[in-house]
């Protein structure tokens, strides 16, 4: 771990990061995993930048199983990785993002509870590569109701959200309230403290998480747009973004050929034409969050070459890294369903 006022190795992080980048899996890799069974699959990722993971855990699953819990012990790998080469400021800026993973484990414990999941199971869906110590996450796995693990994140920056949100759960029997009080509280943190004048470095940081933010913005005013639920939109609206304003999203979650056109004349609109053709042919929800994930996924690409010696290529691998492990979990999970190659095919998100 390194002080923030230490100085950023911006070209030795950006390397490895770009370098990690170009050996994703990449279109041909995806035509082959579509077409193979889930032991191809196995045997395939066994064989690749996998292979540690699978052989590890190997003794103990098989099948989707084993690829998924795999996939996520990998991807924890690769970001702690980050956090040990990097120092100064840009440590900072990759241990604040990274914090997405400590909202990704409370939903998958909130879920879990909710589902009456194994203990076990609910732990192999974690990704560790957030900042929350390892016996408050241990205690969350204790919990055995969905109000202990609110309790159990006493003085954490999700306290006050969840408590909040915690009556709309009980009086609405989901979990979408509790899970979007956490998004809120992530996306807060990120830009909490960021001075009125940042330097250079810092407002590239904060471009790059104000594009995400108004990407989650676009993908929830269309869930609701779709969903038909008599719900304020300004309860799922993440401050933050250049985008939108609370006011503004009411209006368009009505009408999704607006936020279409919104997004078209916006600062995006340039370098996303081709995504945004996507998103205005797009029939269903489903493929419209893949049009808008295929959408962040350039758009932080072109942030990378835009700025190489920056936050934004590291942030930008990220993201890719993700996609790469939700491209092979769909892949395995369509196999184990009996979904056609072609079908498996349209739930990609290959750049």
């Amino acid at each position: 771990m390194s002080a923030s006022n230490e100085a950023s190795n911006y070209e030795y992080v950006t390397t490895r990061a770009k370098s990690r980048r170009a050996a994703l899996f990449d279109a041909d890799d995806y035509r082959k995993l579509v077409r193979m069974g889930p032991g191809e699959i196995a045997r395939f990722m066994e064989e690749s930048e996998y292979e540690a993971e699978m052989n590890a855990l190997g003794a103990r699953y098989s099948g989707v199983d084993l690829i998924e819990y795999a996939l996520n012990r990998n991807l924890a790998k690769h970001f702690n990785d980050l956090l040990r080469f990097a120092e100064g400021k840009l440590y900072d800026y990759i241990a604040r993002y990274l914090r997405k993973f400590d909202a990704w484990n409370i939903k998958t414990v909130i879920r879990g509870v909710y589902a009456d999941s194994e203990r076990q199971e609910i732990e192999d869906d974690l990704i560790r590569a957030g900042e929350l110590p390892p016996r408050t996450i241990d205690r969350l796995l204790e919990a055995d109701s969905i109000e202990g693990i609110v309790e159990r994140l006493d003085g954490t920056i999700y306290e006050d959200p969840l408590v909040a949100a915690y009556e709309d759960y009980e009086a609405a029997g989901v979990l979408v309230p509790l899970e979007n009080a956490v998004d809120r509280a992530y996306y807060q943190l990120l830009l909490a403290d960021v001075p009125a004048e940042p330097d250079r470095a810092t407002r590239l940081y904060v471009e790059f998480l104000q594009a995400e933010i108004d990407f989650r913005n676009m993908r929830n005013a269309l869930r609701l747009s779709r969903s038909g639920a008599d719900i304020d939109p300004a309860e799922y609206y993440i401050p933050g973004g250049r985008l939108f304003s609370p006011t503004e999203i009411q209006g368009l979650v009505n009408n999704p050929d607006q936020l279409v056109e919104r997004i078209r004349t916006s600062t995006y609109g340039d370098d996303l034409d081709r995504a945004l053709d996507d998103l205005d042919a797009a029939g269903s929800l489903i493929e419209f969050e893949l049009a808008l994930e295929r959408a962040l996924l350039e758009y932080s690409g072109q942030l990378s070459n835009r700025y190489p010696l920056s936050v934004c290529p590291v942030l930008a691998y990220i993201l890719a890294k993700e996609r790469e492990v939700d491209n092979i979990r769909a892949i395995a999970r369509g196999k184990e369903a009996g979904l056609t190659a072609e079908e498996i095919e349209e739930e990609l998100v290959v750049q």
